[in-house]
């Protein structure tokens, strides 16, 4: 399943015509990566997620996970807390948050299945809708829906027991619709998979974390969003087209499978999947994934603009 998201990224990035990857500036980067210490991001969250049991936890990153995607907007949604004004995926962690601390694992998806989309919509309140309310209501409601029928009402119960990510990953897609992330590049079909790679190792890397379990998290190859593309143009990696360039730099939306948007997203996976090989597999992708990741939630750093495609996909 993963070799195939490397093989369909591989196709688009030897077609492609505005994206080329600069390998010769990977250098500069992966002496950056080699020298990390490695912290997953939710171990260290101000709003105190860790102190949830290990099966709320995991129930929570489900639904977290699931509608974690496409905040950007002028102005961008946000919300206020005791923590100040905070907006994207750490506020919607925040909002989703106050759920787990009302309902435990053992009523939290009848809840959830019977949301009424007026109480998920004063959930997420903010200074503005949040962007896609409609789609991240039907998602979480259809997830709930399907966790109760076939999983008897408790995610955690029916995936405890697995420890790696071939197999998580493969019940994760085939369990919920939601999860589908492909695109249409050249007549073929390309993987990307972002949530259920993103839901995959969050939930090993926290039975890791909170059970002192052993995990296999290694065949994970990249989550492909708009953060991590940011960045690796901002290093020079990925080198846009003229008309490409002008496009996300004048902040001008880019559609949904979109020739730009899939050769944006393959290129980043095939950049990671290249650090990977050149370090000999010392860091895993996916932690590979998340260094590039947390550089850019660093406010303090420029960077280029990143691309504009509205998509429950990331």
């Amino acid at each position: 399943m993963f070799d195939r998201i490397i093989k369909s990224c591989d196709f688009v990035v030897l077609n492609a015509k505005d994206v080329k990857i600069n390998y010769k500036k990977i250098e500069i980067l992966i002496k950056e990566i080699i020298s990390f210490k490695y912290q997953h991001y939710l171990t260290n969250n101000p709003f105190k997620i860790m102190e949830l049991n290990t099966e709320d936890l995991i129930n929570f990153l489900l639904f977290y996970d699931s509608i974690n995607f496409s905040f950007w907007g002028d102005p961008k949604w946000s919300i206020e807390t005791e923590n100040g004004l905070i907006d994207g995926s750490t506020a919607l962690l925040y909002s989703m948050l106050k759920i787990f601390k009302k309902h435990s694992s053992s009523e939290v998806f009848k809840y959830l299945e019977n949301i009424t989309k007026e109480e998920f919509k004063d959930l997420l309140k903010g200074n503005i809708e949040i962007p896609l309310l409609e789609e991240r209501y039907t998602i979480i409601t259809n997830i709930a829906k399907k966790v109760n029928k076939d999983m008897n009402g408790n995610f955690y119960n029916y995936i405890k027991n697995i420890n790696n990510d071939i197999e998580l990953f493969k019940l994760i897609i085939k369990s919920f619709d939601s999860f589908k992330d492909t695109r249409t590049y050249n007549e073929e079909e390309i993987e990307f998979y972002k949530l259920a790679q993103i839901l995959t190792s969050d939930i090993l890397h926290m039975l890791e974390f909170k059970e002192s379990i052993k995990v296999d998290y290694s065949h994970l190859v990249g989550c492909a969003d708009y953060k991590i593309p940011q960045i690796l143009r901002s290093y020079g990696i990925l080198e846009y087209s003229d008309i490409l360039s002008e496009i996300v730099d004048n902040g001008i939306e880019i559609i949904e499978n979109n020739s730009f948007e899939v050769e944006i997203r393959a290129s980043m996976i095939i950049v990671i999947n290249y650090i990977y090989e050149r370090i000999n597999h010392s860091k895993y992708r996916i932690d590979i994934n998340d260094f590039i990741w947390r550089k850019g939630q660093d406010k303090s750093l420029l960077f280029k603009l990143y691309h504009l495609t509205r998509t429950t996909s990331y």
